[in-house]
């Protein structure tokens, strides 16, 4: 897939367009970009997605931007594994997000893109205050000759798919619902760094992870997987504080199942598959060590048992 950011070095013309910021590129979008893909093969023409970085709230509104559920890097990564030729990232500048949504029409849509029509969603707003949507879009769309693909939204047991709702399982910590509107589970992207060791003297070492940038479940232990520049591991995962030895500070870790080495200062990418517990004090070491024992067999049984729903 080719990738261009901004307008600078030119763009590719004449192709399908899909506009959106796409954060997790769940079932929603991947339905969309699949129809965008379908749709510009039949038309033998390239098939692009326009996306922001950062999120356009972040400008409009500093500080209250949603969190992210995806890097860009990861965003774009999905993106391609959806077999879309070209996405353009597009950063929200105050002369693009003051446009009307008929002037976005003419100047990026028809004169910069010389788009050959558009695939977007039921939900789809464009132009200053979001004053455009997809009834506008149809008709200008038809009026210049383009073609203009509306995708109905995804439900998932009378969810609607969405970025929104997405964040949403995920802060309650209920992350296989996320994995199911997702698609895939939720990911989490980390720095291993130095900690207390404390996990090693307990006979259970733990990767403590940092330099985060996207949303984390809530507070509690978790079944997952990691993924590390030495393979794939069944990971037991630690979201929160450690009252039993006193210590307030959330951290985020992760007890890698069936892996001896060294990982500091190495990206580590964590999979979230289930949430097994709350965090909670224990009496003494004995106790949770036999917690611990638990977490490990639960983490390894939903680890061998979870798959991507198709």
């Amino acid at each position: 897939m080719n990738v261009w950011h901004g307008w600078d070095r030119g763009v590719v013309r004449g192709g399908l367009v899909s506009i959106g910021n796409f954060d997790g590129v769940h079932r929603g979008h991947q339905r969309m970009l699949s129809t965008l893909r379908e749709r510009g093969a039949d038309l033998d023409v390239p098939t692009l997605a326009i996306t922001f970085d950062p999120h356009p709230t972040e400008l409009l509104r500093p500080g209250q931007a949603p969190p992210q559920l995806t890097t860009l890097g990861t965003r774009l990564e999905r993106i391609a594994r959806m077999g879309v030729s070209d996405t353009l990232v597009l950063r929200p500048e105050p002369t693009l997000l003051q446009m009307s949504p008929r002037e976005f029409f003419d100047e990026v849509l028809c004169r910069v893109l010389d788009a050959r029509g558009v695939v977007e969603g039921e939900n789809f707003r464009f132009g200053r205050g979001r004053a455009g949507g997809v009834a506008e879009l149809a008709e200008w769309c038809h009026a210049a000759g383009l073609e203009c693909h509306v995708v109905p939204p995804v439900l998932s047991d009378g969810w609607q798919v969405s970025s929104s709702a997405i964040r949403q399982s995920i802060a309650a910590g209920e992350v296989t619902r996320a994995a199911e509107l997702l698609g895939q589970p939720h990911e989490a992207d980390g720095i291993v760094e130095h900690g207390a060791a404390r996990g090693r003297l307990l006979g259970f070492p733990t990767l403590n992870l940092g330099q985060v940038k996207t949303l984390l479940p809530a507070e509690g232990v978790y079944a997952g997987r990691a993924r590390t520049t030495a393979g794939t591991y069944p990971a037991a995962i630690n979201l929160g504080p450690n009252p039993t030895f006193g210590e307030a500070a959330r951290k985020f870790e992760a007890h890698l199942l069936d892996f001896q080495g060294d990982l500091y200062d190495q990206p580590v990418t964590i999979e979230f598959l289930t949430r097994l517990r709350a965090t909670r004090p224990f009496a003494g070491k004995d106790e949770l060590i036999a917690q611990l024992r638990q977490d490990i067999t639960d983490t390894r049984s939903a680890s061998a048992g979870w798959r991507a729903n198709p």
